[in-house]
């Protein structure tokens, strides 16, 4: 399954389509030139139980590590994903 992102500078998502149809997201919100914020994860019921959701969180530690930034997880799933985690503590803001 592949995980897509789009990102325009002010606001980004990372997102799974089936068949054309978006059905996972994770949105976030840029807050200076550092650090995004992560605002909303949603999955639909095609893909529960599938750990979407976990590789949408997967997906931006690993694009904030590649871009040198940091995370702050407002949407409660990421938040309690990330906290959970000892080896995403690195990119917590």
């Amino acid at each position: 399954m592949d995980i897509l992102h789009n990102d325009d500078g002010k606001k980004g998502v990372f997102y799974v389509q089936l068949n054309g149809k978006t059905e996972a997201e994770m949105t976030y919100t840029w807050a200076g030139q550092d650090k995004i914020i992560i605002d909303h994860t949603e999955v639909n019921e095609v893909l529960k139980g599938k750990k979407v959701g976990y590789k949408l969180v997967e997906k931006a530690v690993a694009f904030a590590r590649a871009k040198n930034i940091k995370i702050l997880p407002l949407c409660p799933f990421a938040k309690y994903i990330m906290d959970k985690k000892e080896d995403y503590k690195d990119v917590l803001f």
